[in-house]
């Protein structure tokens, strides 16, 4: 193969930034295709550790070129020094970074707008959990035709008129909220500073990526957030704001559904969500607390606790035939070692189905693990650098897994260093 998509199969936070890294070592173009600084991905080279929030996870390797699609929604000043973080620990640095004429921009205005709404919906059914990064209302300005795009910075009378549009149809509201004005001279002034850095970045990125394809050079896309937050197949309307699934690679990039060899979802060992909605297998007892500690679960953009909960087999199973699936990354197996026991939901009281009912009205069923609680095991499997090294519970859990879910398990992260993974089949 030499195009592969890389998508979350639960509600992100699954580990793509480690996956994404292990898998980039072998491609020549990494692309993300959706979101914008909502999404936070964890690299550890040696003893680095390294947070991108735009950039794609293929930027650790030199001569990668790392790609922001016209999908995404772009935050300049976050970019601006996520970029300038990177070049100081010695990345990007040879023109490795490309970035879409036609993706749109995150707007102060835009911000604050978000953090408005969610305060004014704090503790009542609207509220949703975001990030308050603007993303939100960036992709909905998208939607209204009023969106600014990266190629309009450059062309000052267009940018203009899109700041108009935009005070225009958001004052009414910001006032209501409390919020300052859109200043516009303010806005033509940032954007002209950006302007200055960001013009030797920018392509179609579309053609690049097309180009790389046809040219057999092996690409790797990455996705952003997980299949069940997707604006059109997630918990609506407690999901992100973009396609999230890998059929949002298309649009997201400006590429062929035929141009994709395979698909590969990534799952954690258990079950993860932050922000509002539905968790059927959601924990709130001292089980959750201890999946939580040792599997470090806290936001790495906001650095809120994660609610933590059993592996939900059937979501999985929705995810997997939502994405079409070709591969599955099972991450953060070594967690589960430090229970005493674990469970899993296979299955929902009354034949509850993902797609036919809401997530809210599913309750699931558990099927207990016995035996997985052995002392020795989180060493154990922290050490494995092969499948057959690994305690007899675990290969047993991921046999589960596959065999429910229908999908070859490809790839296995046992442990958060670029050491601790366990390749069972070539990305390319």
């Amino acid at each position: 193969m030499s195009t592969l998509v890389v998508v979350g199969a639960q509600w992100g936070d699954e580990g793509k930034g480690k996956v994404v890294d292990a898998l980039a070592k072998s491609a020549q173009v990494v692309a993300r295709y959706a979101g914008g600084n909502n999404a936070g991905h964890t690299l550890v080279v040696g003893d680095r550790k390294i947070v991108t929030h735009l950039v794609p996870s293929g930027c650790a390797y030199r001569g990668t070129l790392c790609v922001l699609g016209a999908g995404m929604v772009i935050d300049l000043d976050v970019f601006h020094d996520e970029v300038a973080d990177l070049q100081k620990g010695g990345m990007l640095q040879n023109g490795e970074l490309r970035v879409s004429l036609d993706a749109h921009l995150i707007f102060p205005f835009h911000r604050l707008l978000d953090g408005a709404r969610e305060d004014k919906a704090k503790g009542g059914a609207r509220e949703i959990g975001t990030t308050r990064r603007g993303i939100g209302p960036a992709y909905e300005a998208k939607a209204a035709r009023r969106g600014i795009r990266v190629r309009d910075i450059f062309n000052p009378e267009r940018l203009r008129a899109r700041l108009e549009h935009n005070l225009a149809s958001l004052g009414p509201e910001l006032a209501r909220l409390g919020v300052q004005a859109i200043d516009i001279e303010a806005e033509m002034s940032r954007a002209a500073s950006w302007a200055t850095w960001l013009q030797p970045l920018c392509c179609d990125t579309g053609e690049l990526v097309y180009s790389a394809t046809r040219g057999g050079q092996s690409v790797l896309i990455e996705g952003a957030q997980g299949a069940l937050l997707d604006l059109d197949h997630g918990t609506y309307p407690y999901v992100t704001s973009s396609n999230t699934i890998a059929g949002g690679a298309c649009t997201g990039l400006g590429i062929g559904p035929t141009a994709i060899d395979a698909v590969w979802g990534i799952t954690k060992a258990y079950t993860t969500r932050v922000g509002a909605g539905p968790f059927p297998t959601r924990l709130t007892c001292e089980t959750g607390d201890l999946i939580r500690k040792h599997g470090a679960e806290f936001g790495a953009t906001t650095g809120r606790p994660r609610d933590c909960g059993w592996l939900d087999l059937p979501a999985l199973r929705h995810a997997a035939r939502r994405n079409g699936l070709t591969g599955l990354c099972v991450t953060k197996l070594d967690v589960l070692a430090h229970l005493p026991r674990v469970e899993v939901c296979t299955g929902y009281v009354d034949d509850c189905m993902p797609g036919v009912h809401d997530f809210s009205e599913c309750r699931p069923v558990y099927r207990a693990l016995e035996g997985w609680g052995d002392p020795s095991l989180p060493k154990q499997i922290g050490a494995a650098r092969k499948l057959t090294e690994l305690p007899a519970p675990a290969r047993a859990y991921l046999d589960m897994i596959s065999e429910f879910t229908g999908v070859e398990i490809t790839l296995v992260s046992v442990g958060p260093k670029r050491s601790q993974t366990i390749p069972i089949r070539d990305a390319f």
